[in-house]
This record gives C-alpha cells, structure tokens and sequence, in this order.
C-alpha cells in the first residue's frame, strides 16, 4: 500500500471547457473559446470579463494534486492590452493552452474553483 497522496484524476481539456462553457451559459455568465488548444493535454487560461476590467485565471495543480486556479493578473482588474499580453506570453511558452473567456461581472469563475 502506498502512503503517497493521490492526485485527483486529470479532466482531458476539451472536454473540461466544455463543461465549463456549459456552466456559464447555464449561470448566465455567458462564455467562449478564445483559443483552441490541445484537446487532450492542454492547460486552460480563464479570462473573467467584470465590470471594473478583466481578470485572468491560470490553472494549476496544489502539491496535492488538487485543480486550483490564480490571479494570474494580479488581485485587480486589468485593462484589455494587459490581459491580452499576458495571454500572449503564455501561449509562447505553451502552444497548446486553451483560453476561454467569461461575462462575470463580478470576476467570479461560473465553475467551482479552488482560487489560491
């Protein structure tokens, strides 16, 4: 018997936005692919469109194994150029990130997210 910890079982991308899509639209909190990634394996970005900016949320896993989600912008509101850049340099470092973008005025994800 291992005593190491288990990881939570990993959600192919697709079908995890998929999902996440279909929980906006049902909450009202209407979303969109950005940009297609690898359906597979590919990280996902979550871009939060609030009323004061934008916010985006980049996924990680806790030493757990455990999905989370940052700030990746930081704790305030950002402008368009400033999410658009960061989303830039992401996708450089990795191709197959997904991005998919919410209405959320309140900067809230419409998914249950573990925000660290």
């Amino acid at each position: 018997m291992s005593l190491e910890p288990r990881a939570t079982p990993r959600v192919k991308a697709g079908l995890w936005v998929s999902m996440a899509l279909r929980m906006g639209n049902a909450d009202g909190r209407f979303g969109a692919v950005i940009r297609k990634g690898d359906p597979d394996a590919g990280g996902v970005l979550v871009v939060l469109r609030g009323r004061e900016g934008l916010s985006v949320l980049s996924q990680l896993r806790s030493a757990e194994g455990e999905l989370a989600w940052m700030r990746a912008t930081g704790p305030a509101p950002v402008d368009d150029a400033t999410a658009d850049a960061y989303i830039a340099r992401q996708v450089k470092f990795d191709p197959d990130l997904w991005v998919i973008e919410f209405e959320a005025p309140d900067l809230l994800p419409p998914f249950e997210a573990k925000l660290v």
